[in-house]
């Protein structure tokens, strides 16, 4: 069980006390009421109070503990990044069919060209964004970046909603990661791509600590926030970390456009 599961878990629990409590305090007021007895009855009902005000004190806390105490966990035991399972591949043993009849070729056609399948390469970072590095802090090659979360606001340092369909109007988005290992002063870079396109970067020394939470953000791509895929690929150096997507739906809002005033000229 993670952190968030377990305060998740305390909230439900002082909301289920409370209403234990609140329905004992109703059955007690209900007996107070059929006493005789004033100072008997009068002490009934002062305990049924009683346990009306821890019950909405427990229905308090059952609030706050979600909403306030998230972020102040998060605080005091920051989260390990989480690092990618690496799955290994299995070989499935297949049956080779012995053929009865084995057919002669008369011709066998040789062809002059043989496609040769390449795999899919490991992403790079472009060189005119490298030659723009101003760190000479040498980068740590085993720091650590955790799985991209996006996002539209950030609150108490924590992404708020999550997600990977993002719809418009978009006033700026971040790609939000937790880290370990990072050296500070040393150069990090952040690309941005819409359907493999490049539409955004930054790229300067690292200003955060040795681990925590930390993000990219993109106010204005190139082109606005047109609809399509985005992908944010994460660089330590020029060694790549870690990449993540999003998809964007909707129209981009328009971009106002300058109106010029012309100045009256002069003529001799």
């Amino acid at each position: 069980m993670d952190l968030r599961a377990g305060i998740t878990t305390i909230a439900i629990i002082l909301g289920l006390c409370a209403l234990l409590v609140a329905r004992n305090g109703t059955r007690t007021l209900q007996a107070a009421r059929k006493l005789t007895f004033y100072r008997l009855r009068r002490s009934r009902i002062t305990s049924a109070w009683w346990m009306f005000s821890g019950a909405l004190l427990l229905m308090i806390l059952a609030i706050l503990v979600p909403t306030v105490g998230t972020p102040i966990a998060f605080r005091i035991f920051p989260p390990s990044p989480t690092v990618a399972p690496t799955l290994t591949p299995s070989i499935v043993p297949t049956i080779t069919l012995s053929p009865t009849i084995t057919l002669t070729p008369t011709i066998t056609d040789t062809p002059l060209v043989t496609d040769t399948p390449t795999g899919t390469s490991t992403p790079y970072l472009p060189i005119a964004i490298e030659a723009g590095f101003i760190s000479v802090v040498t980068p740590n090659p085993d720091a650590v970046i955790s799985p991209l979360q996006f996002g539209t606001s950030i609150k108490n340092s924590v992404l708020e909603f999550p997600s990977t369909l993002i719809r418009n109007p978009i006033p700026r988005m971040y790609a939000f990661f937790s880290y370990d290992g990072m050296l500070p002063g040393s150069q990090w870079t952040a690309v941005w791509y819409r359907n493999g396109e490049y539409v955004f970067h930054e790229s300067y020394p690292w200003d955060g600590g040795t681990g925590g939470y930390y993000y990219s953000e993109c106010v204005s791509p190139a082109g606005g926030w047109l609809a399509g895929n985005y992908s944010v690929q994460i660089y330590v150096g020029v060694v790549f970390k870690r990449a993540g997507s999003f998809t964007v739906e909707g129209e981009a809002p328009a971009t106002p456009k300058a109106t010029l005033t012309p100045t009256p000229a002069i003529t001799p």
